[in-house]
């Protein structure tokens, strides 16, 4: 709908002409403690329909109860149902065995209530001081009351919630607290919160933009994002993190719209497709604090296995045993070091018609091949989707014992390049159906396959009726109940806990690993794919990865020629990633590239030898509120320049990396507080500053050790994980002795 600039229809979304209408919160009218919870009861009024607000009089008041809850000094829960009930639990909460409620009390005067905890910190105060003023006019009527509200998160850190955003009072930008009714049915809810004018946001999600998300409106609704360069989003996450050092989680599953000082550059605003708000503030005195708040709520990563961090190859598709068995041959003979091989869509009877079945002329005896592969030091990874197309093995027996949930319509998928009709999307809701996909998975993995790609999930058929959830709210939660299914059948067999997933919700952190999807083989689709990484980091998970060099060509989807520099600068930005795979819609091996296959080998070294700092840092991100690959803010919060730099990261505590996304091997560095020292040359520079128009040759790559770091090594050139001895790690130590990597213990290495 085109844009109109007025709250009620662009936030609220209320057409003309429609009979939907807004009731809006007044001021409390009383309070209780009950179980150590605050309750307040909220009147509110309905608003008569139009672009302005005017209140409708005629209408009775309603009353609703309004719950505030603590758990610890740092986390903030409120709570309200418009006559439905309140949300305690679900599949998205994890909550951490040391997260227990802290009991709540009020202190009333006259003019405020105060809500206090157990340490009698302050958490919220109601305000009912008049509002001054000196009246001279009567050309415009006074404010309408309503919920004017200060929330600690925190002790002594405000957020006030957004009570009189406005120009007059019938025209608003924003409203404190809300919901609306059409034709007797509630709709929808919102809840503004204020925003200072330097405020900036992140996370939200995988967000193919800009570092600072304020003036950005999201509609958090996943979709198969066709890319790493728009607005679309694969997973889409229910929390941001703010400049001001707290963090907002909105627990829901339902479509929601954040506008981030969008709509009002005095608010930031909650709309969620449901009548009933359950949202967390978290506090923090650093971002990491709050994501491990959040984590402590929604769960945290979990340990991958050491195979993982090597390289995986791939690309859409390799379609018979004896195709990939040449290439790990011609991987080993000319000493790339790899550990996965990945079968795309091409290993089963009918190119993309998933049956969860080998081809058997293609690959005629699947346990023997696999085994094969394993002996050589290659594990397998194997491609499907959740949905059951018409004419595939499985679909009577599906659709006979309902595991599937039939459509009416085909499913939206848009990058589905077969011709395959989707006739239902599998129903995790149902534990039989659950319990039968496990199945079909469990007959791979008790072959020696050691990872399922959980690829697709952000479309389900909407049409359809789900076992225990309604679609609207199954849509977003779907990656969670279907990568939970597929990690925890691989974890039963296999003993290692591993999906490769594409999209996510709020919990699915829990169930990793994730990667951005299909982007464009261009320096744009790298430059985005790494915008999405650093808000992804931002949401609450711990690793993420990418498609090197990219995943479609452009414009030739399928044909057009990469470029040997984007592949080595991709490659490079693989190096310093949480995990590093090849796929896509061409060749992908390093020897289809034979002008930098030579270097290429080296920065594939270089990988094997990061492994020890890698499994390192990823006990950090199992236990704390920090991701592999940080965005600057992470570790430097109060330099506002790093709330606006979106091409440079943090790789676990001791790296700056700062990947060239160009053909023009330079690009402008900055170097935050501290001192630093070039990962290559071993100058160091004292930060912070800028180095402008800094030139590196494809050979090196603007990456920085942190002084006094001491990065564990694996110091030898090994074929896959399973040579690793890491009794014979080393330590790489970026003192004053350190000259450039060439020169330390990793210099025989990666010449």
């Amino acid at each position: 709908m085109r844009q109109t600039n007025y709250y009620i229809r662009d936030v609220l979304d209320i057409p003309p002409e429609s009979p939907a209408c807004v009731w809006r919160a007044c001021q409390p009218a009383a309070a209780a403690v009950e179980h150590g919870d605050v309750w307040l009861t909220i009147p509110f009024q309905k608003q008569q329909p139009g672009n302005d607000i005017y209140v409708d009089r005629q209408i009775p008041r309603r009353d609703y109860r309004f719950r505030l809850r603590a758990y610890g000094d740092e986390i903030l829960r409120l709570s309200i149902g418009f006559d439905e009930p309140l949300m305690e639990t679900s599949l998205m909460l994890d909550r951490h065995e040391d997260l227990r409620q802290t009991p709540l009390s009020i202190r009333t005067c006259n003019d405020e209530w105060k809500i206090l905890d157990d340490k009698n910190g302050l958490r919220a105060c109601v305000s009912f001081t008049p509002i001054p003023t000196d009246h001279w006019s009567d050309l415009l009527p006074p404010p309408e009351e309503t919920f004017d509200i200060v929330f600690y998160p925190e002790n002594e850190k405000p957020l006030s919630i957004s009570a009189f955003d406005q120009f007059q009072p019938n025209r608003h930008d924003a409203m404190a607290l809300a919901y609306v009714e059409s034709n007797g049915e509630k709709i929808r809810a919102t809840m503004s919160f204020h925003a200072e004018p330097d405020e900036c946001f992140a996370g939200t999600g995988e967000r193919f933009a800009k570092m600072d998300l304020s003036g950005r409106t999201f509609q958090l609704e996943n979709q198969d994002g066709q890319g790493v360069n728009n607005r679309r989003a694969y997973k889409n996450i229910p929390f941001y993190y703010s400049s001001r050092g707290y963090g907002v989680f909105v627990h829901t599953s339902a479509f929601t719209k954040l506008s981030l000082a969008d709509q009002s550059t005095r608010s930031t605003q909650i709309v969620v497709e449901q009548p009933l708000l359950d949202v967390f503030l978290l506090g923090g005195a650093t971002p990491e604090r709050v994501l491990y708040n959040y984590r402590c709520l929604t769960g945290f990563p979990t340990h991958l296995p050491v195979w993982s961090y090597g390289i995986w190859m791939s690309r859409m598709s390799y379609f018979s045993a004896e195709e990939v068995e040449g290439i790990c041959q011609r991987m080993r003979s000319e000493d790339y070091p790899c550990d996965v091989i990945h079968l795309d869509t091409g290993w089963f009877s009918t190119d993309w018609l998933c049956e969860w079945t080998f081809n058997e002329e293609r690959f005629p005896d699947p346990k023997a091949f696999i085994k094969r592969l394993k002996d050589m030091g290659f594990r397998i990874s194997l491609w499907q989707l959740p949905y059951v197309a018409e004419g595939a093995g499985q679909l009577k027996e599906a659709l006979e014992n309902k595991y599937i949930a039939t459509n009416k319509n085909r499913l939206q998928g848009g990058s589905n390049f077969s011709s395959n009709d989707y006739a239902g999307t599998i129903d995790f809701t149902s534990p039989k159906a659950t319990k039968w996909y496990q199945a079909l998975l469990k007959n791979l993995l008790d072959m020696g396959v050691v990872c399922i790609k959980t690829d697709f999930g952000e479309d389900i058929h909407l049409d359809a009726d789900y076992e225990t959830m309604k679609p609207a709210l199954l849509h977003n939660l779907y990656p969670l109940l279907y990568q939970k299914a597929a990690w925890e059948i691989t974890r039963e067999i296999t003993g290692d806990g591993i999906a490769w997933s594409r999209s996510s919700w709020a919990g699915c952190q829990r169930y990793p690993l994730h990667w951005c999807g299909d982007s464009a083989c261009s320096w744009d689709g790298m430059a985005g794919s790494l915008k999405g990484g650093l808000h992804f980091g931002l949401s609450g998970f711990g690793y993420w990865s990418h498609d090197i060099p990219g995943f479609h060509g452009v414009p030739d989807f399928m044909n057009s020629v990469i470029s040997d520099e984007l592949y080595l600068r991709w490659t490079q930005f693989g190096v310093f990633s949480s995990h590093m795979r090849y796929h896509g819609t061409s060749k992908r091996e390093p020897y289809s590239y034979p002008g930098i296959s030579k270097a290429i080998r080296r920065w594939f070294r270089l990988r094997y030898a990061l492994i020890p700092y890698l499994l390192e840092q990823a006990k950090k991100v199992t236990k704390t509120g920090y991701p592999m690959l940080r965005a600057l803010l992470f570790h430097f919060p109060q330099d506002k320049l790093v709330w606006h730099i979106d091409d440079q990261y943090c790789f676990g505590d001791d790296f700056l990396v700062a990947p060239v996304m160009n053909e023009h091997n330079r690009r402008n560095v900055y170097l935050p507080e501290g001192q630093w020292i070039n990962l290559f040359s071993g100058v160091e520079t004292q930060g912070p500053c800028w180095l402008n128009d800094f030139q590196c040759s494809l050979e090196d790559m603007p990456v920085w050790l942190r002084k006094g770091a001491v990065i564990p090594v694996y110091p030898e050139p090994v074929c896959c994980t399973d040579e690793m001895d890491m009794s014979k790690v080393l330590q790489m130590v970026a003192d004053n002795t350190f000259k450039g990597i060439e020169k330390s213990v990793l210099g025989d290495l990666i010449k």
